[in-house]
Protein backbone atom coordinates (compact mmCIF):
# COMPACT_ATOMS: atom_id res chain seq x y z
CA UNK A 1 0.00 0.00 0.00
CA UNK A 2 1.51 3.26 -0.89
CA UNK A 3 2.20 6.04 1.97
CA UNK A 4 2.49 8.94 0.70
CA UNK A 5 0.81 10.67 -2.96
CA UNK A 6 2.01 10.73 -6.35
CA UNK A 7 4.14 13.88 -6.98
CA UNK A 8 1.03 15.04 -9.04
CA UNK A 9 0.67 18.95 -7.79
CA UNK A 10 1.68 21.27 -10.67
CA UNK A 11 0.45 24.41 -11.09
CA UNK A 12 -3.20 24.70 -13.28
CA UNK A 13 -2.87 24.82 -16.96
CA UNK A 14 -5.99 26.23 -18.10
CA UNK A 15 -7.42 26.86 -21.51
CA UNK A 16 -10.80 28.12 -20.79
CA UNK A 17 -12.77 30.64 -23.03
CA UNK A 18 -14.32 32.67 -21.15
CA UNK A 19 -17.01 34.57 -22.79
CA UNK A 20 -18.53 37.59 -21.21
CA UNK A 21 -21.21 40.35 -21.54
CA UNK A 22 -20.95 43.68 -21.41
CA UNK A 23 -24.29 44.91 -21.11
CA UNK A 24 -27.63 43.00 -21.16
CA UNK A 25 -28.28 39.78 -23.18
CA UNK A 26 -31.13 38.68 -25.33
CA UNK A 27 -33.00 35.48 -24.92
CA UNK A 28 -34.53 33.93 -28.18
CA UNK A 29 -37.80 35.04 -27.55
CA UNK A 30 -36.03 39.03 -27.76
CA UNK A 31 -36.67 39.17 -23.71
CA UNK A 32 -33.64 41.57 -21.95
CA UNK A 33 -31.99 39.77 -19.16
CA UNK A 34 -28.80 40.74 -17.34
CA UNK A 35 -26.02 38.07 -16.86
CA UNK A 36 -25.60 37.56 -13.37
CA UNK A 37 -22.64 35.70 -13.44
CA UNK A 38 -19.81 37.07 -16.65
CA UNK A 39 -16.75 35.87 -15.46
CA UNK A 40 -17.76 32.39 -14.43
CA UNK A 41 -15.39 30.19 -12.45
CA UNK A 42 -13.25 27.76 -14.11
CA UNK A 43 -12.01 26.09 -11.34
CA UNK A 44 -11.00 21.92 -11.77
CA UNK A 45 -10.47 20.25 -8.51
CA UNK A 46 -6.69 18.58 -9.18
CA UNK A 47 -6.47 14.86 -9.34
CA UNK A 48 -7.00 12.87 -6.19
CA UNK A 49 -7.36 9.59 -4.35
CA UNK A 50 -9.01 7.49 -2.13
CA UNK A 51 -7.25 8.00 1.46
CA UNK A 52 -8.38 6.68 4.67
CA UNK A 53 -6.57 9.00 7.67
CA UNK A 54 -6.50 6.56 10.83
CA UNK A 55 -6.53 6.76 14.82
CA UNK A 56 -6.73 11.00 14.75
CA UNK A 57 -8.09 13.32 17.00
CA UNK A 58 -10.75 14.91 14.59
CA UNK A 59 -13.29 17.96 15.08
CA UNK A 60 -15.68 17.50 13.08
CA UNK A 61 -16.29 21.14 12.76
CA UNK A 62 -19.99 20.88 13.78
CA UNK A 63 -19.22 20.90 17.95
CA UNK A 64 -18.13 17.31 17.74
CA UNK A 65 -14.71 16.03 18.25
CA UNK A 66 -13.95 12.00 18.17
CA UNK A 67 -10.70 10.31 19.94
CA UNK A 68 -8.70 7.73 17.84
CA UNK A 69 -10.85 7.97 14.87
CA UNK A 70 -10.87 7.97 11.16
CA UNK A 71 -11.69 9.90 8.01
CA UNK A 72 -12.28 8.30 5.08
CA UNK A 73 -12.35 10.73 1.94
CA UNK A 74 -12.63 9.28 -1.90
CA UNK A 75 -14.06 11.01 -4.97
CA UNK A 76 -13.09 14.57 -3.90
CA UNK A 77 -15.80 14.39 -0.77
CA UNK A 78 -15.98 13.03 2.89
CA UNK A 79 -17.57 9.48 2.79
CA UNK A 80 -17.14 8.62 6.51
CA UNK A 81 -15.56 9.85 9.67
CA UNK A 82 -16.03 7.34 12.89
CA UNK A 83 -14.34 4.37 14.27
CA UNK A 84 -12.81 1.16 12.63
CA UNK A 85 -13.35 2.04 9.08
CA UNK A 86 -12.29 -1.11 6.94
CA UNK A 87 -11.96 0.05 3.62
CA UNK A 88 -10.10 -0.42 0.24
CA UNK A 89 -8.29 3.09 -0.46
CA UNK A 90 -5.35 4.13 -2.22
CA UNK A 91 -3.73 5.59 0.68
CA UNK A 92 -3.69 4.46 4.61
CA UNK A 93 -2.54 7.59 6.36
CA UNK A 94 -1.92 7.04 9.99
CA UNK A 95 -2.44 10.15 12.40
CA UNK A 96 -1.83 8.66 15.99
CA UNK A 97 -0.93 11.48 18.47
CA UNK A 98 -2.50 14.08 15.18
CA UNK A 99 -5.37 16.20 14.78
CA UNK A 100 -7.71 16.56 11.63
CA UNK A 101 -9.71 19.26 11.26
CA UNK A 102 -11.96 21.06 7.97
CA UNK A 103 -9.98 23.29 6.04
CA UNK A 104 -9.72 26.53 8.08
CA UNK A 105 -12.02 29.52 6.13
CA UNK A 106 -11.08 32.96 6.25
CA UNK A 107 -13.84 35.28 5.46
CA UNK A 108 -12.26 38.60 5.18
CA UNK A 109 -9.07 38.66 3.05
CA UNK A 110 -6.88 40.94 0.86
CA UNK A 111 -5.15 38.52 -0.45
CA UNK A 112 -4.58 39.31 -4.07
CA UNK A 113 -6.05 43.03 -4.10
CA UNK A 114 -3.56 44.04 -1.36
CA UNK A 115 -0.59 41.89 -2.60
CA UNK A 116 3.08 40.73 -1.96
CA UNK A 117 5.06 42.97 -2.67
CA UNK A 118 3.46 45.72 -1.18
CA UNK A 119 3.76 48.35 -3.50
CA UNK A 120 1.70 51.33 -5.33
CA UNK A 121 1.21 49.58 -8.26
CA UNK A 122 0.19 46.73 -6.22
CA UNK A 123 -3.02 48.60 -4.40
CA UNK A 124 -6.17 47.70 -6.03
CA UNK A 125 -8.45 47.00 -2.83
CA UNK A 126 -9.79 50.42 -2.57
CA UNK A 127 -11.75 52.42 -4.89
CA UNK A 128 -12.22 55.81 -3.42
CA UNK A 129 -13.42 58.07 -5.57
CA UNK A 130 -16.90 57.68 -4.63
CA UNK A 131 -19.27 56.91 -1.20
CA UNK A 132 -21.03 54.17 -3.56
CA UNK A 133 -18.95 52.13 -5.49
CA UNK A 134 -21.09 49.11 -5.85
CA UNK A 135 -20.05 49.02 -9.45
CA UNK A 136 -16.62 47.50 -8.20
CA UNK A 137 -15.85 44.02 -8.18
CA UNK A 138 -12.64 42.74 -6.17
CA UNK A 139 -12.54 39.76 -8.14
CA UNK A 140 -11.07 42.27 -11.10
CA UNK A 141 -7.97 43.25 -9.19
CA UNK A 142 -7.35 39.65 -8.29
CA UNK A 143 -3.81 38.64 -8.65
CA UNK A 144 -3.50 34.99 -8.62
CA UNK A 145 0.11 35.35 -7.89
CA UNK A 146 0.40 36.69 -5.08
CA UNK A 147 2.46 34.72 -2.57
CA UNK A 148 0.43 35.18 0.55
CA UNK A 149 -2.12 32.29 -1.12
CA UNK A 150 0.89 29.83 -0.44
CA UNK A 151 2.14 30.85 2.62
CA UNK A 152 -1.86 30.83 3.77
CA UNK A 153 -2.09 27.23 2.31
CA UNK A 154 0.64 26.31 4.59
CA UNK A 155 -1.79 27.92 7.50
CA UNK A 156 -4.75 25.54 6.28
CA UNK A 157 -6.74 27.84 4.70
CA UNK A 158 -8.83 26.24 1.88
CA UNK A 159 -11.25 29.21 1.28
CA UNK A 160 -11.34 32.49 1.62
CA UNK A 161 -13.26 35.88 1.11
CA UNK A 162 -11.24 38.28 -0.93
CA UNK A 163 -12.89 41.71 -0.08
CA UNK A 164 -12.51 45.35 -1.41
CA UNK A 165 -11.23 48.10 1.15
CA UNK A 166 -13.79 49.96 3.52
CA UNK A 167 -13.27 53.14 3.00
CA UNK A 168 -16.43 53.94 1.25
CA UNK A 169 -20.50 53.39 2.64
CA UNK A 170 -20.34 50.86 -0.42
CA UNK A 171 -16.71 48.96 -1.19
CA UNK A 172 -17.93 46.95 -4.19
CA UNK A 173 -18.05 42.89 -4.01
CA UNK A 174 -16.35 40.50 -2.97
CA UNK A 175 -15.12 36.83 -4.06
CA UNK A 176 -15.25 33.92 -2.46
CA UNK A 177 -11.69 31.79 -3.59
CA UNK A 178 -10.86 28.15 -3.20
CA UNK A 179 -6.94 28.21 -2.35
CA UNK A 180 -5.48 26.37 -5.15
CA UNK A 181 -2.94 27.50 -7.38
CA UNK A 182 -3.71 29.07 -10.55
CA UNK A 183 -3.09 31.91 -13.56
CA UNK A 184 -6.36 33.59 -13.46
CA UNK A 185 -8.70 34.53 -11.01
CA UNK A 186 -11.67 32.48 -12.41
CA UNK A 187 -9.46 29.02 -12.14
CA UNK A 188 -9.69 30.32 -8.31
CA UNK A 189 -13.33 30.98 -8.09
CA UNK A 190 -15.34 28.91 -5.71
CA UNK A 191 -17.90 27.40 -7.69
CA UNK A 192 -21.66 28.67 -7.52
CA UNK A 193 -20.52 30.58 -3.91
CA UNK A 194 -22.92 33.73 -3.39
CA UNK A 195 -21.65 36.99 -4.37
CA UNK A 196 -20.51 39.33 -0.88
CA UNK A 197 -21.38 43.01 -0.96
CA UNK A 198 -18.80 45.06 1.09
CA UNK A 199 -20.41 48.13 3.23
CA UNK A 200 -18.51 50.15 5.70
CA UNK A 201 -20.03 52.04 8.95
CA UNK A 202 -18.61 54.53 10.95
CA UNK A 203 -15.00 56.50 10.90
CA UNK A 204 -13.55 55.09 7.29
CA UNK A 205 -16.16 56.30 4.72
CA UNK A 206 -16.65 60.07 6.93
CA UNK A 207 -13.25 60.72 7.19
CA UNK A 208 -12.41 59.99 3.59
CA UNK A 209 -15.03 61.76 2.00
CA UNK A 210 -15.67 64.25 5.06
CA UNK A 211 -11.65 65.76 4.28
CA UNK A 212 -13.09 66.37 0.39
CA UNK A 213 -16.15 68.33 1.90
CA UNK A 214 -18.63 66.23 0.51
CA UNK A 215 -21.07 63.70 2.30
CA UNK A 216 -20.94 61.98 4.23
CA UNK A 217 -18.95 63.77 6.45
CA UNK A 218 -20.61 62.59 9.96
CA UNK A 219 -22.56 59.35 11.26
CA UNK A 220 -25.87 61.25 10.26
CA UNK A 221 -24.34 61.51 6.45
CA UNK A 222 -23.23 57.63 6.39
CA UNK A 223 -26.76 56.50 7.18
CA UNK A 224 -28.12 59.16 4.96
CA UNK A 225 -26.04 57.84 1.90
CA UNK A 226 -27.11 54.15 2.89
CA UNK A 227 -30.56 55.40 2.80
CA UNK A 228 -30.94 56.90 -0.32
CA UNK A 229 -28.86 54.23 -2.19
CA UNK A 230 -30.96 51.79 -1.14
CA UNK A 231 -34.06 53.93 -2.38
CA UNK A 232 -32.67 54.37 -5.62
CA UNK A 233 -31.80 50.41 -5.67
CA UNK A 234 -35.58 49.42 -4.85
CA UNK A 235 -37.10 51.97 -7.55
CA UNK A 236 -34.41 49.66 -10.16
CA UNK A 237 -35.81 46.24 -8.97
CA UNK A 238 -39.30 47.67 -9.19
CA UNK A 239 -38.49 48.74 -12.90
CA UNK A 240 -36.96 45.73 -13.57
CA UNK A 241 -39.96 43.38 -11.98
CA UNK A 242 -42.25 45.31 -13.28
CA UNK A 243 -40.52 45.01 -17.48
CA UNK A 244 -40.28 40.99 -16.19
CA UNK A 245 -43.84 40.83 -16.11
CA UNK A 246 -45.51 42.72 -18.55
CA UNK A 247 -42.68 41.16 -21.21
CA UNK A 248 -45.30 38.29 -20.52
CA UNK A 249 -48.12 39.98 -22.15
CA UNK A 250 -46.21 42.59 -24.62
CA UNK A 251 -42.73 41.81 -25.60
CA UNK A 252 -42.57 45.06 -27.60
CA UNK A 253 -42.54 46.57 -23.64
CA UNK A 254 -38.72 48.28 -23.26
CA UNK A 255 -36.22 47.12 -20.58
CA UNK A 256 -35.02 49.56 -18.07
CA UNK A 257 -31.75 51.30 -18.60
CA UNK A 258 -28.76 49.40 -17.43
CA UNK A 259 -27.08 50.27 -14.25
CA UNK A 260 -24.04 48.11 -13.20
CA UNK A 261 -24.35 49.88 -9.88
CA UNK A 262 -27.27 49.41 -8.95
CA UNK A 263 -27.24 45.71 -10.47
CA UNK A 264 -24.99 44.81 -7.41
CA UNK A 265 -27.72 46.19 -4.92
CA UNK A 266 -30.79 44.69 -7.20
CA UNK A 267 -28.97 40.95 -6.09
CA UNK A 268 -28.79 42.42 -2.27
CA UNK A 269 -32.85 43.25 -2.66
CA UNK A 270 -33.07 39.91 -4.50
CA UNK A 271 -31.65 37.82 -1.99
CA UNK A 272 -28.54 36.82 -4.35
CA UNK A 273 -26.16 38.86 -2.93
CA UNK A 274 -25.15 38.85 0.67
CA UNK A 275 -23.77 41.89 2.88
CA UNK A 276 -20.48 41.69 4.48
CA UNK A 277 -19.90 44.98 6.58
CA UNK A 278 -17.02 46.65 8.46
CA UNK A 279 -18.57 47.87 11.60
CA UNK A 280 -17.21 47.84 15.01
CA UNK A 281 -19.69 49.58 16.99
CA UNK A 282 -22.68 48.01 18.88
CA UNK A 283 -25.25 51.27 17.91
CA UNK A 284 -24.40 51.55 14.31
CA UNK A 285 -24.60 47.50 13.96
CA UNK A 286 -28.14 47.94 15.32
CA UNK A 287 -29.03 50.96 13.29
CA UNK A 288 -27.08 48.45 10.18
CA UNK A 289 -29.97 45.76 11.10
CA UNK A 290 -33.16 48.26 10.73
CA UNK A 291 -31.62 49.30 7.91
CA UNK A 292 -31.88 46.49 6.40
CA UNK A 293 -35.31 45.85 7.61
CA UNK A 294 -36.19 49.59 6.51
CA UNK A 295 -35.59 47.94 2.66
CA UNK A 296 -36.20 44.34 2.98
CA UNK A 297 -33.02 42.76 3.24
CA UNK A 298 -30.41 40.77 5.59
CA UNK A 299 -27.76 42.43 7.76
CA UNK A 300 -25.65 39.89 6.53
CA UNK A 301 -22.26 39.68 8.35
CA UNK A 302 -20.92 42.21 11.02
CA UNK A 303 -17.09 42.63 10.00
CA UNK A 304 -14.46 43.39 13.09
CA UNK A 305 -17.22 44.23 15.45
CA UNK A 306 -15.44 45.35 18.29
CA UNK A 307 -18.72 45.92 20.47
CA UNK A 308 -19.76 42.56 19.27
CA UNK A 309 -20.41 41.45 22.90
CA UNK A 310 -23.27 44.27 23.77
CA UNK A 311 -25.71 42.84 21.19
CA UNK A 312 -24.57 39.51 21.07
CA UNK A 313 -28.25 38.67 21.62
CA UNK A 314 -29.58 41.03 18.75
CA UNK A 315 -27.01 39.33 16.31
CA UNK A 316 -28.66 36.01 17.04
CA UNK A 317 -31.60 37.04 17.37
CA UNK A 318 -31.42 38.30 13.86
CA UNK A 319 -29.72 35.54 12.40
CA UNK A 320 -26.25 37.91 12.13
CA UNK A 321 -22.56 36.63 11.94
CA UNK A 322 -20.13 38.42 13.60
CA UNK A 323 -16.44 37.99 12.54
CA UNK A 324 -14.49 39.53 14.73
CA UNK A 325 -10.07 39.53 15.67
CA UNK A 326 -8.48 37.93 19.11
CA UNK A 327 -7.20 41.02 20.05
CA UNK A 328 -7.06 43.88 17.80
CA UNK A 329 -8.47 47.30 19.76
CA UNK A 330 -7.61 50.46 20.61
CA UNK A 331 -6.04 51.75 16.95
CA UNK A 332 -9.03 54.19 16.66
CA UNK A 333 -12.07 55.82 18.80
CA UNK A 334 -14.25 53.38 16.96
CA UNK A 335 -12.24 50.03 17.71
CA UNK A 336 -11.73 51.50 22.01
CA UNK A 337 -14.18 49.41 24.09
CA UNK A 338 -12.96 45.94 23.14
CA UNK A 339 -12.75 42.93 25.41
CA UNK A 340 -10.65 39.64 24.78
CA UNK A 341 -13.63 37.77 25.30
CA UNK A 342 -16.25 39.51 22.60
CA UNK A 343 -15.77 36.04 20.37
CA UNK A 344 -17.00 34.04 22.86
CA UNK A 345 -19.46 36.04 24.67
CA UNK A 346 -21.00 36.53 21.02
CA UNK A 347 -20.83 32.86 20.60
CA UNK A 348 -22.71 32.03 24.16
CA UNK A 349 -26.20 32.58 22.79
CA UNK A 350 -28.36 30.45 21.28
CA UNK A 351 -28.09 30.29 17.52
CA UNK A 352 -25.01 32.84 17.10
CA UNK A 353 -22.94 32.97 14.58
CA UNK A 354 -19.58 33.86 16.21
CA UNK A 355 -15.97 33.84 13.54
CA UNK A 356 -12.50 34.67 13.82
CA UNK A 357 -11.18 36.47 11.09
CA UNK A 358 -7.93 37.64 10.00
CA UNK A 359 -8.00 40.94 7.75
CA UNK A 360 -4.21 40.68 7.44
CA UNK A 361 -1.95 39.08 5.30
CA UNK A 362 -0.13 37.87 8.38
CA UNK A 363 -2.21 36.07 10.35
CA UNK A 364 -4.14 34.30 8.11
CA UNK A 365 -1.34 32.26 8.36
CA UNK A 366 -2.07 31.24 11.76
CA UNK A 367 -5.81 31.81 12.11
CA UNK A 368 -5.82 28.70 13.84
CA UNK A 369 -3.64 30.20 16.44
CA UNK A 370 -5.82 33.56 16.79
CA UNK A 371 -8.68 31.17 17.55
CA UNK A 372 -6.66 29.63 20.08
CA UNK A 373 -6.18 33.10 21.91
CA UNK A 374 -9.79 33.48 22.18
CA UNK A 375 -10.48 29.80 23.62
CA UNK A 376 -7.56 30.90 26.29
CA UNK A 377 -8.87 33.88 27.30
CA UNK A 378 -12.38 32.78 27.37
CA UNK A 379 -11.68 29.15 29.57
CA UNK A 380 -9.39 31.60 31.75
CA UNK A 381 -12.95 34.00 32.26
CA UNK A 382 -14.98 30.65 33.14
CA UNK A 383 -15.97 30.49 29.94
CA UNK A 384 -17.21 26.56 29.10
CA UNK A 385 -15.70 26.24 25.63
CA UNK A 386 -13.33 23.53 24.05
CA UNK A 387 -11.39 22.98 20.79
CA UNK A 388 -14.53 21.08 19.37
CA UNK A 389 -16.48 24.45 19.83
CA UNK A 390 -13.18 26.70 18.79
CA UNK A 391 -13.16 25.51 15.91
CA UNK A 392 -16.10 26.17 14.43
CA UNK A 393 -15.16 30.04 14.23
CA UNK A 394 -12.91 29.41 12.05
CA UNK A 395 -14.88 26.73 9.75
CA UNK A 396 -18.45 26.09 9.61
CA UNK A 397 -19.71 29.10 10.91
CA UNK A 398 -17.39 30.85 8.64
CA UNK A 399 -18.83 28.67 5.88
CA UNK A 400 -21.82 29.76 6.73
CA UNK A 401 -21.30 33.54 6.44
CA UNK A 402 -20.32 32.87 3.51
CA UNK A 403 -23.59 30.65 2.10
CA UNK A 404 -22.04 27.73 1.68
CA UNK A 405 -22.06 25.67 4.48
CA UNK A 406 -23.60 23.20 2.68
CA UNK A 407 -20.79 22.08 0.62
CA UNK A 408 -17.72 22.79 3.09
CA UNK A 409 -16.90 24.03 6.82
CA UNK A 410 -17.50 20.71 8.24
CA UNK A 411 -16.40 17.02 7.78
CA UNK A 412 -19.63 15.77 7.25
CA UNK A 413 -20.64 13.13 4.70
CA UNK A 414 -21.12 14.56 1.07
CA UNK A 415 -19.15 17.79 1.49
CA UNK A 416 -16.27 18.77 -0.16
CA UNK A 417 -12.86 16.78 1.39
CA UNK A 418 -11.14 20.16 2.61
CA UNK A 419 -9.02 18.59 4.92
CA UNK A 420 -6.15 19.69 7.38
CA UNK A 421 -3.59 17.11 9.05
CA UNK A 422 -2.21 18.89 11.81
CA UNK A 423 0.96 17.53 14.08
CA UNK A 424 -0.73 18.21 17.22
CA UNK A 425 -3.39 20.07 19.01
CA UNK A 426 -4.13 23.00 16.67
CA UNK A 427 -5.06 25.16 18.91
CA UNK A 428 -1.08 24.77 20.53
CA UNK A 429 1.18 27.52 19.63
CA UNK A 430 3.13 24.72 18.48
CA UNK A 431 0.88 23.18 16.51
CA UNK A 432 1.84 23.28 12.44
CA UNK A 433 -0.37 21.90 9.69
CA UNK A 434 1.39 19.04 8.18
CA UNK A 435 -0.71 18.27 5.08
CA UNK A 436 -3.57 20.36 3.56
CA UNK A 437 -6.30 18.68 1.46
CA UNK A 438 -8.47 20.63 -1.36
CA UNK A 439 -11.79 18.45 -2.74
CA UNK A 440 -9.21 15.80 -1.62
CA UNK A 441 -6.61 17.07 -3.53
CA UNK A 442 -3.44 17.82 -1.79
CA UNK A 443 -2.47 20.60 -2.34
CA UNK A 444 0.35 21.28 0.85
CA UNK A 445 3.22 19.02 2.75
CA UNK A 446 5.17 20.86 4.98
CA UNK A 447 7.80 17.57 4.18
CA UNK A 448 7.28 17.51 0.12
CA UNK A 449 8.86 20.70 -1.99
CA UNK A 450 6.26 19.18 -5.13
CA UNK A 451 3.40 20.37 -3.36
CA UNK A 452 4.86 23.61 -1.89
CA UNK A 453 3.74 25.70 -4.52
CA UNK A 454 5.80 28.82 -5.78
CA UNK A 455 3.56 31.59 -7.69
CA UNK A 456 5.30 32.38 -11.17
CA UNK A 457 5.96 35.90 -9.23
CA UNK A 458 8.44 33.71 -6.92
CA UNK A 459 10.14 31.82 -9.62
CA UNK A 460 13.96 32.79 -10.08
CA UNK A 461 13.59 35.13 -6.98
CA UNK A 462 16.78 34.88 -4.59
CA UNK A 463 15.37 34.14 -1.54
CA UNK A 464 15.63 36.47 1.45
CA UNK A 465 18.21 34.31 3.24
CA UNK A 466 20.05 34.72 0.19
CA UNK A 467 20.55 37.89 -0.10
CA UNK A 468 20.69 38.75 3.96
CA UNK A 469 24.02 35.98 3.26
CA UNK A 470 25.23 37.93 0.63
CA UNK A 471 25.57 41.23 2.56
CA UNK A 472 27.34 39.60 4.99
CA UNK A 473 29.93 38.42 3.09
CA UNK A 474 30.31 41.41 1.30
CA UNK A 475 30.78 43.84 4.38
Amino acid sequence: MQTSLPKIFTPLLLAATISTLAGCGSDDDGKVTINKNPYPSTYSPLPSQSILFTNATVLIGNGEQLEDADVLIADGKIIEVGKNINEDVDIEIDAKGKWITPGIIDVHSHLGVYPSPSVESHSDGNEMSSPNTSEVWAEHSVWPQDPGFQAARAGGITTLQILPGSANLFGGRGVTLRNIPSHTMQGMKFPDAPYGLKMACGENPKRVYGSRKVLPSTRMGNMAGYRMAWAEATEYKRAWDKYEADFEDDDTVQPPKRDIELDTLKGVLDGEILIHNHCYKAEEMAMMIDLGKEFNYHAGTFHHAVEGYKIADLLAENGNCAAMWPDWWGFKMEAYDMVQENVAIVDAVKNSCAIVHSDSDITIQRLNQEAAKVLYRAKDNGFELEEKDAIRWITLNAAKSLGIDSKTGSLEKDKRADVVLWNRNPFSVYAQAEQVFLDGSKVYDRFDEAYQAKSDFMLGQPSLLENVNKNKVEK
